[in-house]
């Protein structure tokens, strides 16, 4: 079952998943509504969308104040993986030192790659993006392999202009994330690009633009950051 949320269904699952930690029980969608402050239709319709998506589970309860026969409500409670999705989405203090740790490592090794090229942190990190590693650390080496073929082909002027754009990725009112997507499909068709490089890119950037729906905006922040600099290394 695909888990790509928007980032309302995310801020959604997020705000559920604290609601039943505090009452520590199945909670009925009324009860989630009236917290919440929106609709209960609207309420119960995105709960019903989570159970299809493994995230939430159903339970029917009767009401134990009502004697005789009566009619079960129908209660909600989260799954295991909806606790692991909100996790990764947060990004949990171990990812975030990691990514911390993975972040320092490429820009020590663009530093001091410098005089003698890339080639080798290239292809190991085309050889590490498969791995099922945390969605921040995924991201950062798929963006800095795509920059790392664009320095491959800077000879010609489209390339200068791409790198003078990305030194501007992630600030207000200008290019996003998921420009990467273009960037690497124009790399995989011009005249000096390495024809295996770019079909191992090109391969995994399905996973890349549902990485970027699910990361919060702090993190596509700090990816932002994280780019406008490594484009500084090459550039300078």
């Amino acid at each position: 079952m695909k888990k790509k949320l928007t980032h309302r269904q995310q801020q959604f699952l997020s705000q559920f998943l604290d609601i039943y930690r505090e009452m520590e029980h199945s909670v009925h969608y009324v009860a989630v509504a009236e917290r919440l402050g929106i609709g209960k239709v609207t309420t119960y319709e995105m709960l019903r969308l989570l159970e299809e998506k493994g995230l939430v589970r159903a339970e029917y309860q009767t009401n134990p104040d009502q004697h005789g026969p009566g009619r079960s409500v129908v209660h909600f409670f989260p799954t295991q993986e909806a606790n692991n999705l909100v996790n990764v989405l947060a990004g949990n203090p171990a990812d975030l030192e990691n990514w911390q740790v993975v972040k320092e490592q490429i820009l020590q090794q663009l530093r001091e790659g410098k005089a003698g090229g890339y080639e080798d942190l290239l292809s190991n990190l085309l050889l590490r993006i498969p791995e099922r590693r945390s969605l921040l650390i995924f991201v950062t080496e798929l963006i800095t392999a795509v920059i790392l073929m664009l320095t491959t082909i800077q000879d010609a002027p489209e390339i200068h202009a791409l790198l003078k754009r990305l030194q501007q990725i992630g600030l207000p009112q200008k290019i996003g994330l998921s420009v990467m997507s273009g960037i690497a499909m124009l790399v995989s068709v011009m005249e000096h690009a390495n024809r295996r490089y770019s079909s191992i890119l090109l391969s995994h950037f399905s996973r890349y633009e549902d990485a970027i729906a699910q990361l919060d905006e702090e993190s596509r922040q700090k990816l932002g950051e994280f780019t406008r600099e490594v484009v500084h290394i090459l550039s300078s």
